[in-house]
């Protein structure tokens, strides 16, 4: 059975309620919990030295099953290739893993987001779709999340898109809002635009801003509220 190979701890507060962060990459989904008042713990295959929470390399599935009940609220952002147009266009093939992160995340008992791109629309559950313009970002990058463990979220309002994009993965004209994308131009301004100034390119063509999960993050702190008061 895979075990954790690589710990990295930041200072912590037991202050703090505790988020799991699966297939977390490079935290954009953790920074935004992060910054809305969660002790995050990020967990990903692959090693991560951009991440900037504690982080523990492992299967985030097998991980989710061992460990996910030791946690206040779970996020899980199972790898969007196989569902991306991009990948689509180039022909490439990917696994499927939304229906096992959702299993992992039933059996851990605990609330939950599980978050993917458009296509990927039709596998899940009631989502909630989150925009760019919901948060005053100078983009739109959809995300789809949808909740568990009776955990909800309100879908807010989606201004309308009124400023023209960039074509996928090109430079980004004056007016326009960039797509960053594929292997897109301009990492400065994606940093700046998305609000992940350590990330690189990698890390920003598949990252969810932080903005999208501080506002769950602050909706599930709401959720959690009598369960966290009583434990005190």
């Amino acid at each position: 059975m895979p075990h954790p190979t690589d710990i990295r701890t930041r200072t912590r507060s037991r202050a703090r309620p505790r988020l799991l962060d699966l297939f977390c990459c490079q935290g954009g989904a953790g920074k935004g919990y992060a910054d809305a008042g969660f002790d995050v713990t990020g967990v990903d295959k692959d090693p991560q030295p951009r991440y900037p929470f504690r982080f523990v390399q492992a299967d985030a599935i097998t991980f989710v099953l061992e460990h996910g009940a030791e946690f206040d609220f779970i996020h899980g952002s199972p790898p969007c290739q196989h569902d991306s147009e991009c990948q689509r266009i180039q022909g490439k093939t990917h696994p499927d893993l939304i229906a096992p992160t959702r299993a992992a995340l039933e059996t851990a008992g605990r609330p939950w987001v599980m978050e993917n791109v458009r296509g990927a629309v039709p596998k899940l559950f009631a989502p909630v779709m989150l925009c760019g313009q919901m948060f005053a970002l100078a983009n739109y990058r959809h995300r789809f999340f949808e909740t568990g463990g009776g955990f909800t979220l309100v879908q807010p309002g989606h201004p309308a898109h009124l400023v023209p994009q960039a074509k996928m993965g090109r430079p980004v004209p004056p007016g326009h809002y960039g797509q960053f994308v594929g292997n897109f131009s301009g990492v400065p301004l994606a940093r700046e635009v998305l609000g992940v100034p350590w990330m690189n390119r990698d890390g920003i063509r598949e990252c969810i801003p932080p903005a999208y999960t501080e506002h769950i993050g602050r909706a599930a702190l709401a959720h959690l509220a009598p369960v966290l008061e009583v434990a005190a």
